[in-house]
């Protein structure tokens, strides 16, 4: 099967072209500039973007991953891909073992299946000065014996674990994940900067949510915000929704981290796409007013309402980012993280056709997943 998208603005690693592209069994065959050379499926000049990849979602559409649902996970998969996100993971939130050991197998199924690309754990390795929207009680510190079991619950699906490196046992389970093939990421952590360094030195390669749920940056003590992003090892996940962070906060830190360093996340919960109420993440009750998201009673901000499109958006309207460095930062960048750029995040050939068609305002017009459109043209 042979499909040709032409009349297209293309944004590539390299640029923003003009031109058309032939996608073949699923793969980018062609790139090309100008008219195509033959019939193809004309976009009116649209912009066509790599599908985007979100290592660190919780859920969407009113459903979620940590509710343990298999029903739940796929609706939440469908809501985030209509919103362009062609590729996640499957984010988990700190709860007792056997449920979260749950959650991890019924996931490694949709993993298996090809509509999650891998299972994170956030939590239950965290600190509880910095919890955030995690239950304080069920927090522990790592043992060997857990870790394996957590790890072995994804059946070989657990792609990203995030942990606080001060905690006793922490830095023994980022050696852990390395050798696990498991990206290790610091988060939701009282760390110091010598302590962020060993877990960097160890293997730890992402930062989660940078600034949230962190030990501040201070100038006598800089802490895993300045760790993460004055190393060149480490990629660092920033939620561009204007709630997490402010603006101002972003643009400071695309100054001073490559792009090819930034994976900007949505830190979804289940409340993204819906009218305010009250939801759940994971075991805590969550509610939204004015589409934030917070613990109810007014506590800590609660995940997000945010889809991979409307960062997406953000970076370019608001942070002033080129076409290309949104899509570096939305799709190349995180594929980068899971290993995977080498099959998806940009418009190339030889990679699979995830593709997202924009509108002249960067809405989402059409999704293609695989050479397979999901909302179409």
């Amino acid at each position: 099967m042979s499909i040709t998208l032409s009349d297209a603005r293309i944004v590539t690693p390299d640029g923003v072209h003009h031109g058309w592209l032939t996608i073949e069994d699923g793969r980018i065959t062609h790139v090309g500039r100008g008219s195509a050379p033959g019939n193809g499926r004309g976009l009116g000049g649209r912009i066509v973007v790599p599908g985007f990849v979100d290592i660190h979602v919780h859920g969407g559409g009113g459903t979620g991953y940590p509710a343990g649902s298999e029903e739940q996970a796929r609706r939440t998969v469908a809501f985030h891909r209509e919103h362009g996100t062609t590729t996640a993971l499957a984010s988990l939130v700190t709860a007792p073992l056997d449920r979260l050991k749950a959650a991890a197998g019924m996931l490694a199924g949709l993993c298996a299946e090809g509509l999650l690309a891998g299972i994170h754990y956030e939590g239950p390795y965290i600190s509880a000065a910095r919890c955030g929207a995690h239950r304080p009680e069920l927090l522990r510190s790592p043992s060997a014996a857990e870790f394996a079991e957590l790890i072995k619950a994804g059946d070989g699906h657990v792609r990203m674990f995030t942990l606080a490196p001060e905690l006793p046992g922490a830095l023994e389970a980022v050696r852990e994940c390395v050798d696990s093939g498991v990206v290790a990421a610091i988060g939701h952590t009282d760390a110091t900067f010598e302590q962020s360094m060993a877990a960097i030195d160890l293997g730890a390669s992402v930062a989660t949510h940078l600034f949230n749920a962190m030990r501040p940056l201070n100038h006598r003590d800089p802490g895993p915000i300045t760790a993460a992003m004055v190393d060149d090892r480490v990629t660092v996940e920033l939620v561009n929704d204007g709630v997490h962070l402010n603006p101002s906060v972003i643009d400071l830190v695309l100054s001073a981290v490559p792009a090819a360093r930034v994976a900007f996340v949505t830190d979804a919960m289940d409340a993204a796409g819906m009218p305010d109420g009250d939801f759940d993440l994971g075991p805590m009750k969550v509610e939204v007013r004015d589409g934030v998201a917070r613990l109810a009673g007014g506590g800590a901000i609660a995940g997000s309402t945010l889809t991979m499109d409307r960062a997406f958006r953000r970076g370019v309207q608001i942070n002033g980012m080129t076409l290309p460095e949104a899509a570096q930062v939305t799709a190349l960048t995180p594929a980068h993280v899971l290993g995977l750029s080498n099959e998806i995040g940009s418009i190339t050939t030889g990679k699979y056709a995830d593709l997202v068609i924009l509108n002249e305002d960067l809405t989402v017009q059409a999704v293609m997943k695989q050479g397979t459109w999901i909302t179409e043209p």
